[in-house]
């Protein structure tokens, strides 16, 4: 019933347990799973990941980080990665300000050039935006291709309403549960139904009560039951609007 639409189970974290944890999730009523990308060897183990388990799909890309030093041949190999049917996203893509070394003119080129290669293939893209939010509207205004989800998202919830009025999706993670997630949860009630998602970000952003430890996919269940109980709804309403939202999303049948 469930649908975590952004999860990194090709993690080192998973490496002694990751056929366990994988099939635990199933168990718990995970229906899909999204397995993203952060640099090349991410997306490649991504695409295995998504070929080896039927409810496992695919997004392919560099993570805002690593495309400071992103060359040509990279982005060849991407488009040649999401040739395979399971992969349904550029990404994860986008700025990352929060420290001092970011080479702010190399992310965005290379954010901007991921967006027009989702354009290219006809794919929608996934954004991870952190102490970056003006620039990174810039950049997907400056594309004019909107098929996005802003993921994790911790901006105001003036810019979702903006984001949401360009066809975006805003997808929520572990921090709308924290006792401190003043903005997340004032964001998470202005998006509209049709343009949420849930996530886990595994294996980072555990949700509370499980803060601190190792994240996995079986936690978004606390993303979906924090957003019902914010807008007033049950978790299964949550579960299956954002289920039916992912897989309209992603293109999934």
């Amino acid at each position: 019933m469930y649908f975590d639409t952004h999860a990194h189970l090709d993690d080192g974290r998973f490496s002694e347990d990751r056929e366990a944890v994988i099939q635990e999730i199933f168990d718990s009523g995970i229906s899909l799973v999204v397995n993203v990308g952060a640099d090349m060897e991410g997306s490649r183990q991504s695409v295995q990941l998504a070929s080896q388990y039927d409810g496992i799909y695919a997004a392919v890309g560099l993570h805002p980080y690593d495309a400071q030093a992103m060359c040509e041949a990279d982005l060849a190999e991407i488009a040649k990665l999401a040739e395979n049917p399971k992969v349904v996203a550029i990404g994860e893509i986008g700025l990352d300000y929060h420290y001092e070394e970011a080479d702010r003119v190399k992310q965005k080129e290379w954010f901007y050039r991921q967006i027009k290669l989702a354009e290219q293939l006809s794919l929608p893209y996934i954004v991870h935006d952190r102490d970056a939010h003006a620039d990174c509207l810039e950049v997907i205004r400056k594309s004019g291709y909107f098929r996005g989800v802003m993921h994790c998202y911790s901006g105001s919830s003036e810019m979702a309403k903006e984001l949401c009025s360009l066809g975006f999706y805003i997808s929520f993670a572990g921090p709308v549960t924290f006792k401190n997630g003043k903005k997340a949860k004032e964001a998470a009630l202005s998006v509209p139904q049709e343009r949420l998602l849930i996530e886990t970000d595994s294996p980072y952003l555990s949700p509370e009560p499980y803060r601190g430890q190792r994240n996995d996919s079986s936690k978004v269940r606390f993303v979906a039951k924090e957003i019902a109980d914010l807008k007033g709804m049950t978790e299964e309403e949550i579960a299956k609007i954002t289920l039916k939202n992912g897989k309209r999303f992603f293109g999934i049948e």
